[in-house]
C-alpha cells in the first residue's frame, strides 16, 4: 500500500526532450476537466512517466495510466454521467442496498453511500484493477483517518485505493485498506505535485478544487458551506505545499460554478473549462523551450 515509485526519471540530460509527470487534483464533479489536460498530453504526444491523483484525479490518473486515451475517457464520461438516466440507472445498481442487513447497516444517516460499489459500477473496464498492470507508475493519495496522515498507495489493488481516495465525508463511507480506515486523498493532498519531486523535468498540478461559489452577502446553503469551507482548507495546503514543492506548471481549470457533486453536468464542465488544454499548450512549449 505504501509509496514504491523510486524510479530514476528520465531526464533531459539523458533524453532529447524533457519528461512530464502529472498529479491530477481533487474536486468531484470539477475534475471533469482533467480530461482536457489528458487529451492535450495524448495530441502533443506527451506520456507522462510518473502519475499522482487525488479524489477524482485519482480517477482519472488512473485512467491514463491504464492506457487510455483522452478521447475514450471522454467518451465514457459523457456515455455514463454524462447522460442523466444512464448515471441514476447505473447509481441505483450500485446504491441499492443488497438485503435488509445491508440498507440498515449503521443506520440511515448522511455519509452512508458505499464508493467501492459505486466506482465499481462507473468507472471503464479498462481501468487495471492492480497498480503492478499500469503503464505509467502511478500514486493515489488516501488519508488515514485514525492516523492523522497522508498515505501514497503504490502496489496492489488499485480499485479499492481509488475509492479510498475518493471516499469524500458526508458522503461516502470510509474505506477499510489494509486493516486501517482511509478516506478523501484531498483531505491532506488535495492536488500532489510533491509527490512527483525529482522524478520527472517537468511537473504539472491541475487544481480543480475551485473557490466557494454563491453570491456575496447571500448566505449559503448547509451543504454548500461544509464544500465551500473544505474548498477553502485545501486551497490553504496547495498554497504551502506550492511554496515548499513548486510544480514547473500549475494549472486552474474555470470550474469554481459546479458544485462538487455537479456530475450530471459533465457537458457544461467540459465546455466551461476547456480554454485550460491551450493554456497548457502555451505553458508546455515554453517549458520545453527552457530545456533546449
Amino acid at each position: 500500500m505504501t509509496d514504491t515509485m523510486h524510479a530514476e526519471p528520465e531526464t533531459a540530460s539523458r533524453f532529447s526532450e524533457p519528461t512530464v509527470a502529472v498529479a491530477f487534483g481533487g474536486g468531484g464533479a470539477r475534475g471533469i476537466a482533467h480530461i482536457h489536460v489528458i487529451e492535450t498530453l495524448d495530441s502533443m504526444g506527451i506520456r507522462p512517466v510518473a502519475i499522482a491523483g487525488s479524489s477524482i484525479g485519482a480517477i482519472m490518473g488512473a485512467a491514463m495510466a491504464s492506457g487510455m486515451t483522452g478521447e475514450e475517457i471522454r467518451a465514457h464520461t459523457l456515455d455514463t454521467i454524462g447522460k442523466p438516466a444512464s448515471a441514476l440507472s447505473r447509481m441505483w445498481k450500485a446504491a441499492r442496498p443488497r438485503g435488509v442487513k445491508d440498507a440498515m447497516e449503521g443506520g440511515l444517516r448522511l455519509g452512508q453511500f458505499n464508493v467501492e460499489r459505486i466506482l465499481e459500477g462507473f468507472l471503464p473496464e479498462k481501468v487495471a484493477r492492480r497498480f503492478e498492470d499500469l503503464i505509467i507508475p502511478t500514486k493515489i493519495m488516501v488519508t488515514d483517518y485514525y492516523g492523522h496522515a497522508e498515505v501514497a498507495c503504490s502496489e496492489g489493488d488499485l480499485r479499492q485505493a481509488i475509492a479510498a481516495s475518493a471516499a469524500i465525508p458526508a458522503v461516502f463511507r470510509p474505506v477499510m485498506l489494509d486493516g486501517t480506515i482511509m478516506i478523501d486523498g484531498g483531505i491532506f493532498n488535495p492536488v500532489p505535485f510533491d509527490q512527483l519531486a525529482g522524478l520527472a523535468d517537468i511537473v504539472i498540478g491541475v487544481d480543480v478544487v475551485g473557490l466557494p461559489s454563491g453570491v456575496p452577502g447571500q448566505p449559503p446553503t448547509t451543504i454548500d458551506m461544509m464544500f465551500g469551507a473544505s474548498q477553502l482548507m485545501m486551497q490553504s495546503i496547495i498554497e504551502m505545499k506550492r511554496r515548499a514543492h513548486p510544480p514547473q506548471i500549475l494549472l486552474r481549470p474555470e470550474v469554481h460554478q459546479y458544485r462538487v457533486l455537479d456530475f450530471l453536468k459533465a457537458k457544461e464542465i467540459l465546455v466551461g473549462s476547456e480554454s485550460v488544454a491551450e493554456q497548457l499548450k502555451r505553458d508546455l512549449d515554453a517549458a520545453f523551450a527552457f530545456f533546449k
